[in-house]
């Protein structure tokens, strides 16, 4: 247990610490940006999709 405290008070003072801090912040916010742009996306295709659906005429098959 000593051992792990003095690694994790090591990272702490070192400067990795918040470096790796900075970079899982950016990743997080590109994450959200993504998911968000992708539901966008997801939403109209879906929308465009319908209204193309609903203009085909039926035919009925043989």
């Amino acid at each position: 247990m000593k051992n792990f405290m003095s690694r994790a008070k090591d990272f702490l003072q070192s400067e990795d610490g918040p470096t790796a801090t900075e970079y899982a912040v950016m990743l997080a916010l590109i994450i959200v940006a993504a998911i968000g742009s992708i539901q966008l996306v997801g939403n109209k295709v879906s929308e465009t999709f319908t209204n193309v659906e609903g203009n085909l005429p039926d035919v009925a098959a043989p």
